[in-house]
């Protein structure tokens, strides 16, 4: 549990929009220790964190970066990818959905797969390219559901990039979604130690902002 050098780079791009945030509605999902978020909420948005509801500990350290940033009016709720929960259902629409790293390679989805279930997965396996999708998917069909509330809602993701075999182009073809790619250097994040941290180094990180593809909405 520590800040991905993916969290730097969106935490960088909310800064840069911070005079727009107040007031908003903003969900970051897979958020971990929260950097995005909490960033957000002292920018003046209405914020919700949310982790796997799977992950009791991640989402008590979400709780912990509240408290340790004396943000108590933040929500705290377990979300499961791909799941419809009484939780989700519960979810007031958004104006802006975070997503750091949630977009990662096999060898993260063989990492979660070898400490939740206790065996030992290896890069041979057929298990990777399925799961990896389905992950992807699960991902989006969430989003998905929270644009049905809220149309008008944006997917403000980041993505560390570590192979150029995985996409989610046509998963956003699917679900009828549209990307828009943000050059780092357009609010400042093209660097190596932004806001004077070690983050993102020499990582490749990319900005990507996804809303409804249909124009009517």
């Amino acid at each position: 549990m520590y800040v991905w050098p993916c969290a730097v780079v969106l935490a960088q791009y909310l800064w840069f929009h911070r005079r727009s945030l107040p007031g908003k509605a903003v969900l970051e999902i897979g958020a971990g220790v929260s950097l995005p978020g909490i960033l957000a909420a002292k920018c003046g948005a209405e914020v919700i964190l949310s982790d796997s509801s799977e992950l009791p500990h991640c989402l008590e350290v979400c709780r912990q970066s509240c408290l340790m940033n004396d943000l108590p009016q933040v929500h705290i709720v377990g979300l499961t990818w791909g799941h419809v929960s009484r939780d989700l259902l519960a979810l007031p629409p958004q104006d802006i959905i975070l997503a750091s790293d949630v977009f990662f390679e096999p060898e993260g989805k063989l990492l979660w797969l070898n400490r939740k279930l206790g065996r030992r997965y290896t890069v041979d396996e057929p298990v990777h390219k399925s799961s990896l999708s389905s992950d992807f998917e699960d991902i989006l069909t969430t989003v998905y559901f929270l644009m049905q509330k809220n149309p008008k809602v944006q997917l403000w993701s980041t993505y560390q990039v570590r192979s150029a075999d995985w996409s989610v182009e046509a998963l956003l073809y699917k679900w009828d979604m549209k990307c828009v790619h943000i050059p780092l250097e357009s609010f400042d994040a093209n660097k190596e130690d932004i806001a004077e941290s070690a983050l993102p180094g020499r990582h490749t990180v990319e900005m990507l902002v996804i809303s409804f593809a249909k124009d009517s909405l």
